[in-house]
């Protein structure tokens, strides 16, 4: 743990970048039977992210050691793993994956509830996903290893080679719960690329719009609330639909006027189906005082099954703040995770409800405690949501309510139980995701994948959507996953990025926002941490995490030697942000102090006279003959390199991708070197240019 201190108080927290990229898969069992083994895992997984298991022979022959995740097991390995198995998210190998076979094999019961195992070669060149590869998230996590180790991940399911997300997966981000059906025979009509019919009721379609190119789904909408019973949107082809999907609040899902396209799906009860419920009922409940949790859990119960909904499907439970410590409500909410909202009657008596009651009015103070509650609920729910998604299905019609209210209140009793339940139910646009959002800020580097640092890699691979200037996104294509969402925008929608991540990650994602170099230097780090704060952001959700990366002043740098070995400072010449007379006085104070300075933004299309403004400024306190380099798109196929000197500046080709490194007193060139001395007079004395 990292502590920030202010006045000798602990004010924060903040886990270790590695904790937070592999927090998904923990617990992590790692397990490696010789030296080289426990050396490639301690590379892979960093220190604090998992438990390295070894033999105790091995270690007592690796003492001294004070890596405190590293603990022996005696005995067999095998009596190991069966004591660790059910404890444990994620199994790291470094052995024979025959071996790994033989081992857990006894153990391995059903892809929806096995562990990831992912094995390693002593090599360190592959990471092999060996089961859980998607709902268990081993093909995730072995491609985090890889980068870890610049190693090859070989996930051998098949919808990575169709570039598809997994279809038991598609809904975690969004919080979305499994319901029943045939997961195995869906994910295998997929495989074989046969038309599998989607149709969607409920929660956002976003996931929809990442999709490839002739990916096998065939998509459908509920549509057209205003009509009040649901019409059909589809793109059915002509071949056979050979499996469904639904992704529903309901149980037992049923068009009630399917068009003739979707008969062959509503009336063939032999296709593979699988269920997905979005997490958009909020339950709005006023009880008696005493009321039972047995009840309130019957309550729900009984009237979704009367009305065919899931209550893998319920968001959450609103009421009036007088319950908010009934104990048999707070019970139900903390077994369930239920999060519990609780509202004034101040609020709820302005919230119009179909059946407001004047005795209910006359003992809490406001007509409506369940009606207006659930309502309330959704309207909160959509204020803090409303940008997330650019499209959203539209909630389940109910002709015999209001647009938004599901269920009107209804009055539940349980024989032999104290107490009584006034339920109802209101859908929101928006699922809820149960998810702590968190923003990763991440610096790219200048361009080549080698240039970034492995958690960098690493977080724009576990990201669940991945948002930046269109160049950047191209730069790091290779990293991103099938069905991961990726949003570009153009150079000028900086703010726009910033809004946009900072939306998506209150809503519950993990949003890695992209910036070329280093994310702090220019780049996208600050606006993004503005944008929180105007939000009056509590400094913990969602979670910020900076990665840092090669900014362009260094980059360029490395490409012509050792400029910057003593004081240097840089300036952006882009007045966009900062007023011109700034940014003279600023030029001004560094060519007088004698810094090395690297300009960024030098010169656009619009902005021409900036550096010429610049050389006159230096040309007053410098020699003519200092150095200078210009680098443009260091490190990227189309680089390209001058050493040129103050007074010839001018003359040589600038634009924004350049960055202009300008010597002090004591930089010299030699043979096409830039080079400053570490000691500030270090070539005192000597021509300016060899």
């Amino acid at each position: 743990m990292i502590k920030i201190t202010i006045h000798g108080k602990i004010v924060s927290h903040h886990r270790f970048t590695s904790t937070l990229i592999f927090q998904d898969f923990q617990p992590i069992a790692a397990i490696a039977t010789t030296p080289l083994g426990v050396q490639l895992l301690q590379r892979s997984l960093p220190s604090q992210t998992a438990t390295l298991w070894v033999p105790e022979a091995l270690r007592d022959r690796l003492q001294p050691v004070t890596e405190p995740s590293l603990r022996s097991y005696s005995g067999s390995l095998k009596a190991h793993l069966a004591s660790l198995w059910a404890s444990h998210r994620s199994f790291v190998f470094c052995l024979a994956s025959g071996a790994v076979v033989r081992l857990i094999a006894p153990l391995l019961q059903d892809k929806a509830s096995d562990p990831a195992v992912v094995v390693l070669d002593e090599a360190g060149q592959f990471v092999i996903s060996l089961t859980g590869g998607h709902q268990g998230g081993s093909d995730r996590l072995s491609r985090l290893l890889a980068l870890q180790l610049g190693a090859t991940p070989i996930l051998t399911g098949a919808s990575n080679s169709l570039g598809l997300p997994g279809i038991d997966v598609i809904g975690l981000p969004f919080g979305w719960v499994k319901g029943e059906g045939d997961w195995t025979g869906v994910s295998a009509a997929i495989a074989r690329q046969a038309p599998v019919q989607v149709i969607q009721e409920a929660g956002t379609t976003l996931w929809q719009d990442h999709l490839p190119a002739g990916h096998p789904l065939v998509l459908a909408e509920w549509g057209d609330r205003e009509m009040g019973l649901g019409n059909w949107r589809s793109e059915i082809g002509n071949e056979a639909l050979q499996a469904a999907i639904w992704i529903t609040a309901r149980l037992t899902p049923l068009p009630s006027s399917p068009p003739p396209d979707c008969q062959s799906l509503t009336l063939d009860r032999h296709l593979p189906t699988i269920h997905w419920h979005p997490r958009v009922l909020w339950v709005g409940i006023g009880c008696e005082r005493g009321t039972s949790r047995q009840v309130i859990e019957g309550a729900i119960q009984q009237i979704f099954q009367q009305h065919g909904l899931a209550e893998a499907a319920i968001a959450g439970i609103a009421t009036i703040d007088l319950k908010a410590n009934e104990v048999g409500l707070v019970e139900f909410c903390r077994d369930r995770a239920f999060p519990l909202r609780c509202y004034p009657a101040a609020i709820l008596r302005t919230i119009p409800v179909p059946t407001p009651s004047l005795i209910v009015e006359t003992e809490v103070g406001t007509p409506s405690v369940a009606e207006a509650a659930a309502l309330r609920a959704i309207q909160d729910f959509q204020s803090c949501t409303d940008v997330v998604v650019n499209r959203v299905s539209t909630p389940i019609p109910n002709p015999h309510s209001p647009p938004s209210l599901l269920i009107p209140k209804q009055v539940f009793r349980l024989e032999n139980q104290p107490g009584a339940v006034t339920l109802a139910v209101a859908q929101a646009e928006r699922e809820y995701t149960g998810r702590t959002g968190k923003l990763w800020l991440v610096g790219t580097g200048p361009g080549q994948l080698e240039q970034m640092t492995p958690a960098a890699q690493t977080a724009i691979a576990q990201a669940d959507a991945v948002i930046g200037y269109s160049l950047y996104i191209d730069l790091i294509r290779p990293l991103c996953r099938p069905g991961q969402i990726v949003e570009t925008l153009p150079i000028t929608q900086e703010r726009q990025r910033a809004e946009r991540a900072i939306a998506l990650a209150n809503w519950g994602l993990t949003v890695a926002v992209v910036s070329s170099g280093d994310c702090g230097i220019y780049g996208m780090a600050g606006l993004v941490m503005e944008q929180l704060r105007a939000q009056n952001w509590d400094g913990k959700t969602p979670v910020v995490q900076v990665f840092p990366g090669i900014t362009a002043l260094q980059a360029a740098a490395s490409r012509v030697g050792a400029p910057l070995m003593h004081d240097f400072c840089a300036i952006s010449l882009s007045d966009l942000l900062t007023p011109w007379e700034v940014i003279e006085k600023r030029l001004t104070a560094a060519a007088q102090a004698d810094f090395v300075v690297a300009l960024y933004n030098p010169k656009s299309k619009t902005r021409v006279e900036q550096i010429a403004i610049a050389q006159r400024i230096f040309l007053q306190y410098r020699d003519p003959l200092t150095p200078i380099a210009l680098v443009r798109s260091a490190y990227r196929p189309d680089e390209h390199i001058t050493l040129t000197t103050l007074a010839e500046l001018l003359t040589c080709p600038i634009d924004m991708l350049t960055t202009v490194l300008i010597g002090n007193q004591s930089t010299r060139t030699y043979a096409n070197w830039m080079i400053t001395p570490r000691g500030y007079l270090g070539f005192n004395g000597e021509d300016l240019v060899h």
